[in-house]
């Protein structure tokens, strides 16, 4: 029965449909949900939880379709919301504040589901998962996630490499800018070096690179000729506010934290200290664990029902919707988390 809280993961998107559908002030209700009340319970209400499971009940969770299908179900929610939203800006009768809370209600679950849910599949091993993964990624425009995240990050995370591991005194409004335009370029890098390794020509139908590019293109291209070309801007818009809301969460889980370089010239191998974690119940249901990032550094496929809590591992004081808010003042971020920094770096 304890397995159901992960259900609650479901309010976030549930609550964008029903504001979307509904209009009026109610377009701002996954807004509030996510950064008013889900904040507040974690600070206030619902106990963070440092329990981990045995080796038996680890076993168990792994054979239980049901986390699976969790995910899964996200894929259609994802979509019936999206198409929801275009149907609705493509009335042409939306007041401002309307247009103004549906785009960020449903960028932020084009964040969840499109980027985060897609984020945890995309390290499975089957191609209907890593199909799944890539559907979802479309609706941020940030196909080459699925590259760049297993590829690159996972090799260079904390160190200078991976422009995806923020920096000491870095503002998260610049690390936008070297995230977003790094990671796309590294992509790039890392399929060109595949193509050349196998001897295929980089400018080819082998490229997935270029496929991700016509599939965005052609999703644009079907949202304009079905819903209106009026319509495009506000699907780029919400991919926009999901990418940067997934930057900012990048931005949190590894600010400050860094690999130490060996007289070899290589890293040090990755570990449970170089990613910030959260113990906070309610983000760890509603982001499938991700908030147990350094377990999932450590061993990437390791499936979300069954990530660890290590002692060692830094601990954000808040947790992951909360960081992000003040991560985005940048004097106040910089003033609770570079002590706990410089704890750990010395």
């Amino acid at each position: 029965m304890k397995d159901l809280k992960y259900l609650l993961a479901y309010i976030v998107p549930f609550s964008a449909i029903y504001g979307v559908a509904t209009g009026g002030w109610w377009s701002y209700t996954a807004v509030v949900v996510g950064f008013v009340l889900i904040p507040i319970l974690e600070q206030f209400v619902v106990p963070q939880s440092t329990a981990n499971l045995s080796q038996t009940d680890e076993t168990v969770k792994l054979s239980n379709r049901f986390f699976d299908i969790l995910l899964y179900l996200n894929l259609p929610i994802l979509f019936i919301l999206l198409w929801i939203y275009f149907s609705q800006i493509a009335t042409g009768t939306l007041a401002t504040y309307e247009l103004v809370g549906m785009t960020f209600s449903v960028g932020i679950i084009v964040s969840i589901l499109g980027i985060n849910v897609a984020h945890e599949l995309g390290h499975r091993n089957t191609k209907y998962e890593q199909w799944m993964s890539k559907t979802m990624l479309l609706s941020a425009l940030y196909m080459h996630f699925f590259i760049e995240h297993n590829k690159g990050h996972h090799k260079n995370i904390a160190t200078d490499l991976d422009p995806a591991s923020s920096r000491k005194n870095e503002i998260v409004y610049t690390f936008w800018f070297r995230s977003v335009i790094g990671g796309y370029l590294s992509a790039w890098r890392i399929e060109n070096k595949r193509l050349q390794k196998a001897g295929k020509a980089i400018v080819s139908i082998y490229n997935a690179m270029i496929h991700y590019h016509i599939i965005q293109a052609a999703y644009l291209i079907g949202i304009g000729l079905y819903f209106g070309w009026a319509v495009v801007p506000y699907a780029i818009g919400v991919a926009v506010i999901g990418f940067l809301l997934l930057e900012c969460i990048n931005y949190v889980e590894h600010y400050g934290l860094r690999r130490k370089k060996m007289p070899s010239g290589r890293y040090e191998p990755v570990s449970e200290l170089h990613s910030w974690n959260s113990d906070h119940e309610l983000g760890r249901i509603f982001l499938y664990e991700l908030t147990r990032h350094s377990d999932h550094h450590f061993k990437a496929n390791r499936k979300y029902q069954i990530l660890r809590h290590f002692d060692e591992s830094p601990q954000l004081p808040l947790g992951y919707p909360a960081s992000v808010l003040l991560s985005l003042v940048p004097p106040l971020w910089f003033k609770v988390m570079n002590p706990k920094v410089e704890a750990i770096t010395g």
